[in-house]
């Protein structure tokens, strides 16, 4: 994990306006009231592993309310699954209501408006998770969201582990091994969040959920090879084309459009990355294995609804603003 933001830096005054600037742009947009200004203090933690996108933060005390107007702007291709690490928190959505302890999970659905309060000595682990992922485990998932998930049963307290435990291995788990793992507790998180509800249940068998983790894990590890096709990863993955087309199935999507969508989404993680500003569009597209700029811009659109270049503008500009914000900051509290 590393971290993309800290109070410990910032002057007194700018601290929570700093600190809501990042945390919209590192996990949700949001209007948020701190219990006290002068006294806020707060940090937010980013990594990844695999499919899963992690932010831990901490925060002194504070109201969150994410709005119907925030709900439409928001990535529709992610499910938020949080995790108390201290303190407390109480999540609102769908008019149900969680209260949130150490060990405790809860799923949120960004899509949907909620609010959330947070207590003293709060820490918070959000594993943003692929919404088709987890929806082909347990089916849709509005009803599932602000069930506060205790770590009593056997499979649940697996559930809280495991996924504590996913900021200590950011960076040190790589590739296919990385991927199997995210797979394996997205599988842990389907089987608590469907014992929470009454009607959700697991839908996709173990082994099926296996071999769909080896399948993601050979594409993952060629998307670069612009030769990588649907043989080349059924061989890698000891199956025919037809059976792992089969399995893809479940999940909405096939061997090709899986490639395709696995190289997208890199790209768009390389091109929103401000160590990779240097980059041209050209050189992140041809070294993710495509070999057609047209062909790329087209499909980049079609799945995000903007343009390659539109999204480098934006992360240039938001990495500008921050930089100006930092210089107008005083690292002296005083």
């Amino acid at each position: 994990m590393r971290i993309a933001f800290s109070t410990s830096q910032v002057h007194q005054r700018d601290r929570f306006d700093y600190w809501h600037d990042v945390a919209c742009r590192k996990l949700v947009e949001h209007d948020s009231r701190p219990e006290c200004r002068i006294s806020f203090e707060a940090e937010i933690e980013i990594g990844e592993l695999g499919t899963l996108n992690l932010v831990q933060f901490r925060n002194s005390p504070m109201r969150v309310n994410h709005t119907q107007g925030h709900a439409i702007k928001a990535r529709s291709d992610e499910l938020l699954v949080c995790r108390q690490m201290l303190g407390d928190l109480v999540l609102e959505q769908e008019g149900r209501t969680a209260s949130l302890s150490a060990g405790d999970l809860s799923l949120l659905d960004p899509l949907l408006p909620y609010e959330a309060g947070f207590g003293h000595d709060s820490r918070t682990l959000v594993l943003k998770i692929p919404r088709r992922e987890l929806e082909a485990r347990v089916g849709k998932t509005r009803d599932m969201v602000a069930y506060a998930i205790k770590p009593v049963g056997a499979e649940d307290h697996l559930s809280s582990s495991i996924s504590a435990m996913l900021p200590s291995l950011t960076g040190k788990l790589l590739g296919s091994n990385a991927e199997m793992v995210s797979n394996h507790v997205i599988d842990l998180i389907a089987v608590s969040i469907g014992r929470s509800t009454l009607d959700a249940r697991p839908r996709v068998s173990c082994t099926k959920a296996f071999f769909y983790s080896k399948i993601r894990a050979a594409v993952d590890a060629r998307l670069s090879d612009r030769d990588l096709d649907a043989q080349t990863v059924a061989d890698a993955v000891g199956v025919s084309i037809r059976y792992a087309n089969e399995i893809l199935s479940e999940y909405d999507t096939s061997i090709g459009r899986l490639i395709l969508a696995r190289r997208l989404a890199r790209c768009r993680r390389a091109i929103e990355d401000p160590e990779q500003a240097h980059r041209s569009i050209s050189e992140i597209a041809y070294g993710w294995g495509f070999s057609d700029l047209t062909h790329f811009g087209r499909t980049f659109k079609k799945a995000y609804g903007i343009l390659p270049r539109d999204v480098k503008k934006v992360a240039k500009k938001q990495e500008r603003g921050c930089q100006g914000l930092h210089s107008r900051t005083d690292p002296s509290p005083n």
